[in-house]
């Protein structure tokens, strides 16, 4: 994840990021086009069922934004470096963001196959579960100091929290519930082949968004921490912020 400044020019990372940022752009547009126009609307639910192309993939983000709270957070416990306390940082911000679309995307399609935006379904509720796990984490980064014992506590919840994600995959399989099996074996509802093209094009996209962000919130929170010993350099050789 390197992004640095060359003499004479940008560095290679930066024009990576850039390639990427443009790739992911290209996906969501297209996934959206591609969704909005060409995948045919599903026979029962109708046009509400397109948003299952959107649902599954920022489920899958907020997946990725956890397993990387969950990688930055082992690392900074086992090497205690800015660096993985950063992608940690990035990962639960990711996690919170691609949790809220799940838990607002889900009750829209909810209403249509339920009668009713929320119920107490094993995979919702640990869904929900993960969600405020990294909201806390996300609160606890902001309105804690940023010494070694926090950033220690906060890991330890980030690598705790990861112990919920196998649970939110595999509850429809143990408990059963309402939510439905779509993409596992057994489930139905994408007969079209349009409609699973949809679906991998919205994996796609969310892929590339989620590490896109990640990217982006760990360099920001790298130059934050910089920034900070920066100050604390600079208040021991006696010199004013201002």
């Amino acid at each position: 994840m390197a992004w640095h400044y060359r003499r004479g020019g940008m560095g290679r990372g930066f024009y990576g990021f850039l390639v990427l940022l443009g790739a992911a752009a290209i996906a969501l547009v297209g996934t959206l086009h591609f969704v909005a126009y060409v995948v045919p609307t599903e026979a029962s639910m109708g046009i509400v069922q397109k948003i299952f192309y959107f649902h599954v993939p920022s489920a899958y983000g907020m997946y990725l934004g956890a397993t990387a709270c969950f990688i930055g957070s082992a690392g900074y416990l086992a090497r205690g470096t800015r660096g993985w306390d950063a992608l940690a940082r990035a990962g639960a911000d990711v996690a919170v963001a691609m949790g809220l679309m799940v838990l607002i995307s889900g009750p829209l399609w909810a209403a249509k196959a339920w009668g009713v935006y929320w119920t107490w379904d094993p995979r919702l509720t640990t869904s929900m579960l993960s969600v405020l796990v990294y909201v806390a984490y996300v609160l606890l980064r902001a309105f804690t100091g940023d010494g070694d014992a926090e950033r220690k506590f906060a890991a330890a919840l980030g690598v705790l929290g990861a112990a919920n994600l196998p649970i939110i995959h595999y509850s429809v399989q143990k408990w059963g519930g309402n939510h439905p099996k779509v993409i596992t074996s057994g489930g139905g509802g994408l007969q079209h082949p349009d409609m699973k093209l949809g679906l991998a094009l919205g994996f796609l996209s969310f892929t590339l968004l989620a590490i896109v962000l990640v990217w982006l919130r760990t360099r920001i929170n790298m130059t934050r921490s910089r920034l900070g010993e920066l100050r604390e350099e600079a208040l021991e050789l006696g010199i004013d912020e201002d």
